[in-house]
């Protein structure tokens, strides 16, 4: 079990994380993140728009194997379903980006062309249906789609990044965003068919967590957090 000095740490990231994906943009009145606390529960921040959630406002902590308590959104069963299904993952961001959003209307994900697009492989997996999910059949479904990536692309309905730590989430969210406005730029100016996409070889090399690379991202995420 969690002890309670843990669960108050953990409380407090969580919190930390939603303010700072709504500071830059990344969820608005919609979205949530969540930290895995041991294998069969996982705590998820505040049922309200993540930039309101005050310092101290404690989130939700949630079995994966049980109903969904009264009070939490409906689509935090994806947290759910993809921590039944990945032991290894320990934080998850249900985000709404713009650019994202924008290129995923499109039935399109962002190409690695730069270093940030590189931690998603060739490609984020596709969710191709704009529908909320909301019963444990849909979600289970998206979450078989992501299968063992990062991220899955939610057709006019942001996306789902799960990594390690609700950290490296937040801070792999930001880069998404950042590879679909790339994608989106490249496409307006017309130079898809001379720019370069990044080789597996490039990719495996560029995808790297040396060098304080999440630490410095996540400290311009949180910065002039209440609670940082």
């Amino acid at each position: 079990m969690t002890r309670l000095d843990d669960l108050a740490t953990t409380q407090r990231l969580v919190r930390t994380a939603a303010r700072g994906l709504a500071r830059t943009g990344l969820v608005h009145a919609y979205g949530h993140c969540s930290q895995r606390l041991d294998t069969d529960r996982f705590l998820v921040c505040a049922a309200r728009p993540m930039g309101l959630i005050a310092a101290g406002e404690d989130g939700t902590v949630i079995d994966i194997h049980q109903p969904l308590p009264a009070g939490v959104l409906g689509e935090v069963r994806l947290h759910q379903q993809i921590y039944r299904r990945r032991p290894e993952v320990r934080g998850i961001v249900r985000s709404m980006p713009p650019a994202l959003m924008a290129l995923g209307t499109a039935r399109r994900t962002p190409a690695a062309r730069h270093g940030m697009g590189a931690y998603f492989g060739a490609d984020a997996a596709l969710w191709d249906d704009p529908q909320l999910v909301r019963d444990d059949e849909r979600a289970a479904a998206v979450a078989d789609t992501l299968g063992t990536g990062v991220s899955i692309v939610m057709r006019g309905n942001g996306a789902v990044v799960a990594a390690d730590s609700l950290v490296k989430a937040t801070v792999l969210t930001w880069y998404l965003e950042d590879a679909a406005r790339l994608e989106l730029q490249v496409l307006a100016a017309g130079l898809e068919a001379g720019s370069v996409v990044l080789t597996t070889a490039e990719r495996q090399a560029r995808a790297t967590d040396s060098g304080a690379i999440f630490e410095r991202m996540w400290q311009f995420i949180t910065a002039g957090d209440p609670e940082n």
